[in-house]
């Protein structure tokens, strides 16, 4: 890990007066740029080549001689071959001389690696540099781990295809789309073979990742992804905010699941096992009664991060859960960084951020709402890895 002291010499040489918000152009930048400007700052988007023209045209910020934003969000873009080239002497120095803090999505870790975000970005990253790899499932500290140890409801745990004895979903990676999911889902042994057999054959999986897959069994109960955030420089009020709550569209799934029993049961092989890339996002809100027991996940997730990975959670995080019919919740998986559907809420904010700031605040907003407070409190060590 690379050390604070490098991070904090770093940011001595910016003018707190000329911060910019930086993100890597995929996942909820546009969020992040949108908060941002509300905000008041400028915004920098490092793209890729040929998935660049959302942040390079389309959202492309426009200024007037005073500098008041006249249309769109991205104010400055840097193009680069690949993702991975982010992580490089030329890139990273331009992003110090900018004055960039950098917002750390799940694209940035997946597209630079983790190893180079954790070890050789040595730009000052606003969240929990030491708690992104996390996500990895399958590492000796992952997310599960960390569920266990702030004793955290999660899936039951399914060891070997032989024990399969109920509804059971198998995670891993898609072998074609090396960023996206694989899943699927199986009720038996007998099923799981099958599903599996037929999935390497039509490569969508492979047996390498098969053999590593996390399978748990699946709750039946809707979708919450529960957006928080956690301020190190909150005084006041509570520390941990309820931001808002989304719920994902699953490519192939979500069609699947739209068509009558009679066509599901005609489709051919080819589409008969779904996919579950995830491709967009909705708004939710859930009954007030389970408020409290969501608030009581994210307090025991904050103060594990404290005791685990020091200093612990900064800013955004999601706890993705599913509610069974006893009303208890379930995590699935966690973010411990800004979510992937806090685009469905830029501009018109959250339900609950709204209520509880008075105005329209996403998730993006309230990264930079902290932002400038760390730079008006002369505070901003407190805020960054």
């Amino acid at each position: 890990m690379i050390d604070r002291e490098t991070i904090l010499s770093r940011l001595e040489g910016y003018d707190p007066q000329r911060i910019k918000v930086g993100v890597l152009a995929s996942h909820s930048a546009l969020d992040v740029c949108d908060g941002a400007v509300e905000e008041g700052f400028r915004t920098l988007a490092l793209c890729q080549e040929r998935r660049d023209s959302a942040y390079t045209k389309y959202f492309k910020a426009f200024r007037e001689e005073d500098g008041s934003l006249r249309r769109g969000i991205v104010d400055e873009t840097i193009t680069l071959h690949k993702f991975k080239e982010a992580i490089t002497p030329r890139v990273m120095d331009r992003l110090l001389r900018d004055n960039v803090l950098f917002i750390p999505n799940r694209s940035f870790t997946s597209y630079c690696g983790i190893d180079a975000v954790e070890n050789d970005f040595y730009v000052p990253l606003v969240g929990s540099r030491n708690l992104l790899r996390c996500e990895d499932r399958g590492g000796e500290r992952d997310y599960y781990w960390l569920l266990e140890k702030a004793g955290m409801p999660s899936p039951r745990k399914v060891e070997r295809p032989e024990d399969i004895d109920a509804l059971t979903i198998v995670k891993l990676h898609h072998k074609q789309k090396k960023l996206e999911r694989g899943f699927f889902t199986a009720s038996t042994p007998e099923e799981y073979r099958q599903k599996a057999e037929k999935l390497i054959r039509d490569q969508v999986i492979d047996e390498e990742s098969l053999a590593e897959a996390r399978m748990e069994e699946y709750v039946i109960g809707p979708v919450f992804n529960l957006d928080f955030f956690h301020s190190p420089l909150e005084e006041k009020g509570s520390r941990i905010e309820l931001l808002g709550i989304d719920w994902r569209f699953e490519s192939s799934l979500d069609g699947f699941v739209r068509l009558p029993a009679e066509q599901q049961l005609a489709l051919n092989d080819r589409q008969r096992i779904p996919e579950y890339t995830v491709c967009g996002h909705n708004s939710a809100t859930m009954r007030e009664s389970l408020l409290d027991g969501a608030f009581e996940l994210a307090e025991r997730f904050v103060k594990a991060t404290e005791r685990h990975f020091s200093p612990g959670m900064i800013g955004p995080f999601c706890l993705q859960t599913c509610v069974d019919k006893d009303l208890r919740f379930f995590i699935y998986d966690v973010a411990p960084r800004i979510g992937g559907g806090t685009n469905v809420h830029m501009s018109v904010g959250h339900p609950y951020a709204n209520s509880l700031w008075r105005r329209s605040v996403s998730t993006g907003r309230r990264l930079a709402m902290e932002i400038g407070r760390a730079v008006r409190e002369e505070r901003v060590s407190e805020i960054v890895t």
